[in-house]
C-alpha cells in the first residue's frame, strides 16, 4: 500500500544504551519498559530442550534486533512487537504442554556483532531457531552462520533480497517479511502511472545491501517505462551531513527524487532536506523506512508531503490491521511501525506452525514444512503465504 507520511504527534523513542553481560541486557529491556519479555529461567540442557511423548517442552527462540546504534528506535519496536504477541496470547502452546522462551540480543546494526550474537544464542542459550534482524547486511551475515550450524532462520524484518532469491537455502524462511525490492517495484509502477510527466530521476540511498536492493527495484521499473536516470548517490550509513548531496541534486534539477533511508539516517535526511529548502521543490518518493512510524515519532513537519511505498500501512482498512493498530495504541499510546507489525505477525506465524505439528519440533524437516505451508488469512499485513523460494506472497 502507498500512503503519504502522517505524524502521530508522539514524542521521540529513546534508544537503549550500551550494556554489559548477557543477563544484564535482558534486564535492560525490562528497565526500559519493554513488556512481556519471556526468558528462560535457566539455560536449556546441552543439545537442546527436553521432550516428552514427542512434545518439545521448551521452545527456545533467539531474537536479534538492534537496541543500540542507527536502528535502535526501530529495533525497540521489533522487540515490543514480538513480546506483545506472547503477552496477548500467552507463551504456552498445545494446551500448556510447551513453553516458548525468548532470548533477545542486540546486533547494534553490525554484521560481525550479529553473527557473534547468533552464535551465542545457539551455543549458550540453545535456541532451536532465530528470528528478527533489521539491516540487510546483518541478515546476510546471520544467514551464513545459521546455515553452517543447521539452525532455521526466519528473517521477519531483514529484507536481504538474495536470501530468498539467488542464495536460497531451505533453512531460511521469510515469514511475515519482505524482500527489499518487493514493494519498490510496485511503488515505481504507481508513481509512473500517477505522475507520468516526471521523467528525470535522481536516487539517493545508503551504500550497503538494502540501499542497492530497494533502489534497484524502483529504478528497474522506472527506466523500463521511459524514465531517465540522471544520477545515483550512495552516502555511507550514519552520514551526519547530506548538504553536499543536496547541492548536487539541485544542480541536476530532476523531476523527482527517490530516497532510501533507514534508522536515524531517515530523521537526519528529512530534517536537512527541509532545512535546505528542498521540501516541495522536488517530489520526494521514499522507501517505507524513510517515514516508518518508529521514526516519525522523532519528526515534525519535515515529513509532510513525502510519499512512501510500503508493504505495511497502519491505515489499511481491514479489521485485522485495525484490531492490531488499536490494541497497540492502547498499550503503547502510539501508532505501530512496520517493524512492530512484522515481529508480531512472525510470532503469530510461528505459533500457528508449532501448534500444527503438535509442538514437536524435534523433526526439523516436518517442522519447516509446516512453517512453509502455513497461510495467514488475518494478519496485520493482510493474507500472507510463501512461494517456492520461501518468500512472502502479499496482497
Amino acid at each position: 500500500m502507498f500512503r503519504p507520511a502522517l505524524s502521530n504527534g508522539t514524542g521521540p523513542s529513546g534508544a537503549t544504551g550500551p550494556s554489559g553481560f548477557r543477563i544484564h541486557r535482558r534486564l535492560l529491556f525490562v528497565a526500559l519498559g519493554v513488556i512481556g519479555l519471556i526468558t528462560a529461567c535457566s539455560p536449556a540442557a546441552p543439545g537442546g530442550s527436553s521432550s516428552t511423548g514427542g512434545v518439545t517442552k521448551d521452545i527456545n527462540i533467539g531474537i536479534l534486533a538492534p537496541s543500540t546504534g542507527n536502528g535502535a528506535a526501530s529495533g525497540k519496536d521489533m522487540v515490543n512487537g514480538w513480546n506483545f504477541y506472547w503477552q496477548q496470547h500467552g507463551s504456552t502452546l498445545c494446551n500448556g504442554q510447551s513453553t516458548v522462551h525468548s532470548f533477545i540480543e542486540d546486533t547494534a546494526g553490525n554484521p560481525d556483532i550479529g553473527r557473534t550474537k547468533a552464535k551465542a544464542l545457539v551455543e549458550q542459550d540453545h535456541v532451536q531457531m532465530i528470528d528478527g534482524v533489521l539491516f540487510a547486511n546483518v541478515g546476510y551475515a546471520v544467514a551464513q552462520y545459521t546455515e553452517s550450524v543447521g539452525i532455521p532462520y526466519f528473517p521477519a524484518v531483514s529484507s536481504s533480497d538474495d536470501l530468498t532469491q539467488r542464495q536460497t537455502n531451505p533453512l531460511v524462511i521469510r515469514i511475515a517479511g519482505w524482500t527489499s525490492s518487493l514493494p519498490s517495484h510496485a511503488f515505481a509502477d504507481w508513481v509512473i502511472k500517477n505522475y507520468p510527466t516526471q521523467k528525470k530521476l535522481v536516487t539517493i540511498a545508503p551504500d550497503y545491501a538494502f540501499g542497492y536492493e530497494y533502489t534497484g527495484g524502483f529504478v528497474n521499473v522506472a527506466t523500463d517505462n521511459g524514465v531517465s536516470l540522471m544520477k545515483q548517490f550512495w552516502p555511507p550509513l550514519n552520514t551526519p551531513d547530506y548538504s553536499s548531496y543536496f547541492s548536487q541534486i539541485q544542480s541536476l534539477n530532476p523531476d523527482m527524487v527517490q530516497a532510501t533511508m533507514v534508522g536515524a539516517d531517515s530523521i537526519r535526511f528529512l530534517k536537512q532536506w527541509s532545512t535546505f529548502g528542498l521540501s516541495g521543490k522536488y517530489p520526494l518518493y521514499g522507501s517505507e523506512n524513510l517515514t516508518d512510524q518508529s521514526l516519525l515519532r522523532s519528526m515534525g513537519n519535515e515529513a509532510l508531503g513525502v510519499i512512501t511505498g510500503a508493504h505495511f500501512a497502519e491505515g489499511r482498512n481491514d479489521p485485522a490491521t485495525q484490531d492490531f493498530v488499536n490494541a497497540w495504541d492502547k498499550q503503547f499510546n502510539q501508532l505501530p511501525s512496520y517493524y512492530a507489525a512484522a515481529m508480531y505477525t512472525s510470532a503469530q506465524w510461528l505459533a500457528q506452525s508449532i501448534e500444527s505439528v503438535g509442538c514437536n519440533i524435534s523433526n526439523q524437516t516436518t517442522f519447516l514444512n509446516a512453517v512453509k505451508s502455513t497461510k495467514l488469512t488475518d494478519s496485520a499485513f493482510g493474507p500472507m503465504s510463501l512461494d517456492k523460494y520461501n518468500n512472502p506472497i502479499e496482497n
